[in-house]
């Protein structure tokens, strides 16, 4: 996956080593070779992504695509969402939730908050690798400002 010609990074924000494992070796099935950065803490992430400012400026000239976990250890991958997509530098990420809550208003919300994909886990995995082959697609077609 590239975008304006550099390279999209993953950012995995996945607390569970087996589902991370499981994420990684479908996103490699689906034909993506790009680096994932793996997280189990969104506290650590948000450095990633943010900055430890949290004022967003790392990421400016990045570009990074997000599969998160709504729960995790030390807080809710909502707040995370919320953080990536209220940042003036960020707020134009693709972020694919990847979580084992099915709730309808949870849903919802992370839809309303700017997620671009919803994925229930246990993750139907043909869908999974096509959502992400169409982001590539995405990447691949259009100029992410």
């Amino acid at each position: 996956m590239k975008a304006s010609g550099q390279e999209v990074t993953i950012v995995m924000i996945e607390d569970d080593e087996g589902h991370a494992r499981l994420i990684e070796k479908n996103v490699r099935r689906a034909g993506v070779n790009n680096e994932i950065v793996p997280f189990t803490l969104g506290n650590k992430a948000l450095d990633y992504i943010l900055g430890e400012n949290r004022d967003g400026l790392p990421s400016k000239d990045r570009y990074l695509l997000v599969l998160l976990d709504l729960n995790l250890p030390d807080m809710s991958g909502i707040d995370i969402l919320e953080k990536i997509k209220t940042n003036e530098h960020t707020r134009r990420m693709p972020v694919v939730v990847l979580t084992t809550t099915d709730d309808e208003r949870e849903i919802q919300k992370c839809y309303d908050l700017g997620a671009n994909v919803y994925i229930t886990k246990p993750v139907d995995y043909d869908g999974f690798a096509t959502a992400i082959r169409n982001l590539g697609l995405f990447f691949s077609v259009i100029q992410v400002p």
